[in-house]
């Protein structure tokens, strides 16, 4: 595949002179062995923490060396979107990584440095990120990691979200803040969704408020703590690990350390969501409260819990969430009880049939099955894909797979 980045492609995109960003931040390290480490910011454009924390990083980097194992690399996601200060300039690029969509992108990619038939803005960006990316995984010799960050609209603390397998998990439980599970399946097209099917260990850092100062100091941190976590980092940058470490848990102070999303509150095109001033995240909700309007009708939270993400911007395709925490012990059982492969057993139960001939995707008949809720096969490591009335889809999350190693 030819790597270059069609610039004819970009001007016909992108006609006004707009200072943009690098697309690479930085590289540090050595890709020939070792782990390497993805940092992702500004996916949307109006969360410029993770861009400035990276700035911060590498430019310390460039004056004082830290001992690597391996490598990490710093990407823009939105150049556009981040220097215009928007969420996104034409449609969400944190929301296009399917499929379909993925392979128009990389045939696009393989056609890189000729000009394209007026693409669309997020679609040349996430061609020039995928090259990019493409880049990275065919270089490295080691496991790679990626870290997605982002910031919200509204007050509230940092915390992390992954799809829970094994790899993903042991990364992000180093970041010593609330973790919350099952966003992944309320969200499609997702950046790290994508990176997780091609093998990197993934999870996105929320580091708190869009243009809070603090929140450029827990990306920072967060960095910090991922390149530990990764292997990537050498002995010499430990006492700055322990500091941010114990930056990211002081923020945190006070809050459960797992939840999980019961409900997605998906707002309807053009229908004047608003939510109601001085909400935050983490914040107790309970039944039948009212947070917004819609359409000139009261929002009210369907079931008591916690509020997640209150929209306070023009751009979105979320309200919010509701979150509830869940037990830690949950998580040593569902490891060893993926550990023991009990998922391959999982379709001789009545009402649960196999998709694939590896029973990586089922079909759940809630009518028959109606005595497994899906916190059962959460457990055995599936996660819900879809549903059709009373039939549930789920598929297996890939358990322990090398870089590189599956594809669309």
């Amino acid at each position: 595949m030819d790597l270059k980045v069609s610039q004819v492609s970009r001007a016909a995109v992108f006609p006004q002179a707009v200072e943009l960003p690098p697309r690479v931040i930085g590289r540090f390290g050595d890709d020939s062995s070792g782990p390497t480490l993805i940092v992702l910011a500004a996916v949307h454009g109006n969360e410029p923490a993770g861009y400035r924390a990276l700035r911060s990083l590498f430019s310390r980097f460039e004056k004082d060396p830290v001992e690597l194992r391996g490598s990490v690399v710093g990407l823009v996601g939105n150049r556009q979107a981040l220097a215009e200060g928007r969420r996104f300039v034409k449609e969400d690029l944190n929301r296009l990584w399917l499929p379909d969509t993925v392979a128009r992108i990389r045939a696009a990619g393989d056609l890189a440095g000729e000009p394209e038939a007026e693409p669309e803005a997020e679609m040349e960006e996430a061609r020039e990120l995928y090259l990019e990316i493409e880049r990275v995984l065919t270089r490295a010799q080691g496991p790679v990691y990626a870290l997605d960050i982002h910031t919200f609209s509204g007050p509230g603390p940092a915390f992390v979200v992954f799809d829970d397998s094994l790899p993903n998990r042991e990364f992000a439980l180093e970041l010593e803040v609330p973790r919350v599970l099952g966003i992944e399946e309320e969200l499609e097209g997702t950046l790290i969704d994508y990176l997780d099917t091609r093998g990197v260990r993934t999870a996105a850092f929320e580091a708190g408020q869009h243009d809070d100062p603090a929140s450029v100091e827990q990306a920072e941190a967060a960095i910090w703590v991922a390149m530990r976590a990764s292997g990537v980092l050498g002995r010499s940058g430990e006492a700055e690990v322990e500091s941010a470490s114990r930056r990211l848990a002081a923020a945190a102070r006070g809050l459960p350390n797992l939840f999980e999303v019961k409900y997605r509150h998906a707002i309807k095109p053009n229908s004047d969501f608003q939510m109601r001033p001085g909400l935050r995240g983490f914040q107790d909700v309970a039944r039948g409260e009212q947070v917004g309007t819609e359409a000139g009708a009261p929002v009210l939270v369907p079931q008591s819990g916690r509020l997640l993400l209150p929209l306070y911007q023009a751009q979105g395709e979320e309200g919010f969430f509701v979150i509830r925490p869940i037990k830690t012990p949950w998580l040593a059982l569902s490891a060893r009880l993926r550990r023991l492969r009990l998922a391959r057993f999982v379709h001789w139960l009545p009402g649960v049939r196999r998709l694939d001939a590896a029973g990586r995707e089922l079909e759940v008949n809630l009518r028959i099955a109606r005595w497994l809720p899906l916190d059962f096969f959460h457990l055995l490591g599936f996660r819900r894909i879809g549903q059709v009335g009373r039939h549930l889809f789920l598929r297996r999350r890939d358990e322990g797979k090398g870089p590189r190693d599956v594809e669309f």
